[in-house]
């Protein structure tokens, strides 16, 4: 059955297992149940080392967020001196959040990510957590909201008026870019990846010297003294504190971003230990320099009405109005790195959850055809990303997506974290667990805490004039991410529970080697009838 001739014919249960008793049943409530199960990963694709690994991350996390944020953070906080100690603990859970999933990553180095961790220590129900990972994936568009930002800059580069429509019509085009060419030119798409991460580097250590410059007083308007009195104007606003601490720690969410791709890794294990803390650590002390920066030669006041331009601003106050647009065209490119690794790592997830076979048309999800790239996958987080993109209106509707597409992340990190807490509480029921580097109990403990904390802080009732939305209810995406989970386990009761028991039929999950030399699970229907004709006919014998 494993074979690479056989892969194309029809699949029938393991014989050998049925011989030996029965596939084993993988749970008490489904009607699941694990005949010859294995996996196989061609060495020849690993192409991605510690460069391309340090970019998948490193790209993934700097976004727009340290170009547009900080003005929010400051908002929020009231104070300078408050905001920077923001910045300070974001980098603290960030590197909690990478040593977990260097964990998990070591330990288990195969595309997936989270699907994998969950599926490891949540068993029982078999397939119920990753049925409801999968509505979480499959459902929502993680590269539309950058590419929007793509639209943006790039139209205020060209000093074009944006409109709904332009600034889509660009995201769009940025969004099928990075979709072609991961699906079509693979190792062309990391080459580019790494490229702009490099680009991206190079801005943010401009940024970091320009701000040095300002503090010594070199700078086209007077110094604004930020560093003076830093905590005055201190916020007493819990609902505040509790919404910037949740900006910042979104600002490094992308620590995970090379777990999605270690079967295409070369040395995964020695790859993921170096690529991780060094991508997430130069991220952490980029951050705080480019917010020094950014105070040393922007005034408050001006600091605040900037809103999502704070680095343009920078940029004008440091060499001109000219500088400004120059910023655009960076900050456009930086959008653009993030998009083309967001779809890039998402493809694989919808890749690997067809490899599982849980997923409708699991065989085309799990292909490699045409180009040896997960085409399949990537173009599915492409329709939801398009749609995402271009269906809703300005205002609550399109800003109740966005929130909606970043919130469950909190949940999925929640868990995981959690999964690593019970193998460190009870070792003994994983003696299998060998991972490459530990991330301890109390650091793993830690994450998980502030995971809570982001799924917990959007229920806060905001202040007057501080909610997220103009209508809506403020905690709208919150419920509304929940029913996305809940999805996922209706369909996993449908498929594995209901229709196999009213159907009279088991489903028996196996293991085929496609002709790229990748590995899938099918699950066939076997009728109970024809199991109970062959155990009577064993005991007969």
């Amino acid at each position: 059955m494993s074979s690479t001739a056989d892969s194309s014919k029809k699949v029938i249960p393991d014989t050998k297992a049925v011989e030996e008793g029965g596939p084993r049943r993988a749970d008490g409530v489904s009607q699941l149940y694990e005949g010859n199960v294995f996996d196989a990963t061609p060495d020849d694709r690993r192409q991605i080392g510690v460069v391309s690994a340090s970019f998948l991350i490193f790209n993934r996390v700097i976004g727009t967020g340290i170009f547009a944020t900080p003005s929010t953070i400051l908002s929020l906080s009231g104070s300078v001196g408050l905001s920077l100690f923001m910045w300070v603990i974001g980098t603290l859970i960030a590197m909690a959040g990478t040593a977990v999933y260097l964990e998990w990553g070591t330990a288990i180095p195969k595309n997936g990510g989270e699907k994998n961790y969950l599926e490891y220590v949540f068993k029982k129900p078999r397939f119920l957590v990753t049925a409801m990972f999968a509505a979480y994936v499959v459902l929502l568009g993680w590269a539309a909201s950058n590419s929007v930002v793509f639209g943006e800059y790039i139209l205020n580069a060209a000093d074009v008026e944006v409109t709904r429509w332009n600034q889509r019509g660009i995201g769009l085009a940025c969004l099928t870019t990075a979709f072609l060419i991961h699906s079509v030119a693979l190792k062309w798409g990391l080459h580019l990846q790494n490229f702009l991460g490099v680009v991206k580097l190079v801005i943010i250590v401009f940024v970091v010297v320009s701000g040095w410059v300002a503090l010594g007083g070199h700078m086209k308007i007077d110094p604004p003294h930020n560093f003076r009195n830093a905590f005055e104007g201190t916020t007493g606003s819990g609902y505040g504190i509790v919404m910037a601490l949740y900006n910042v720690i979104w600002s490094f969410i992308g620590y995970s971003n090379a777990n999605y791709a270690l079967s295409e890794t070369k040395n995964p294990t020695r790859t993921l230990k170096i690529a991780a803390p060094l991508a997430i650590g130069a991220v952490g002390i980029l951050y705080m320099f480019c917010n020094i920066a950014y105070f040393a030669a922007v005034p408050k006041e001006q600091f605040l009405a900037s809103g999502q331009t704070v680095a343009a601003t920078f940029f004008g106050n440091m060499f001109g109005s000219r500088a400004e647009k120059v910023m655009s065209v960076f900050v456009a490119l930086s959008a653009f790195g993030n998009v083309l690794s967001v779809i890039f790592s998402q493809g694989r997830i919808v890749q690997e959850l067809g490899r599982e076979g849980v997923l409708p048309f699991s065989k085309l999800w799990a292909s490699n055809k045409p180009f040896h790239a997960p085409a399949a996958g990537l173009f599915e987080h492409w329709v939801v990303s398009v749609v995402i993109l271009l269906a809703p209106p300005p205002g609550d509707a399109y800003n109740f997506l966005v929130n909606l597409i970043s919130y469950p992340l909190s949940w999925v990190n929640a868990f995981v974290s959690a999964g690593l807490i019970y193998i460190y509480l009870r070792p003994k029921e994983f003696p299998d667990f060998a991972p490459g580097i530990r991330a301890t109990l109390p650091v793993t403990v830690f994450f998980f805490l502030t995971q809570c904390y982001l799924v917990v802080a959007p229920y806060v009732p905001p202040s007057a004039g501080q909610s997220v939305y103009d209508e809506l209810p403020y905690y709208l995406h919150c419920v509304v991410a929940i029913g996305i989970f809940a999805s996922g386990a209706v369909y996993y009761l449908v498929w594995a529970v209901l229709m196999p028991r009213f159907g009279r039929y088991m489903l028996v999950k196996e293991t085929v080697v496609d002709a790229d030399g990748w590995s899938r699970s099918v699950f066939t229907k076997l009728p109970l009838a024809q199991l109970e004709q062959h155990q009577q006919e064993q005991q007969r014998s």
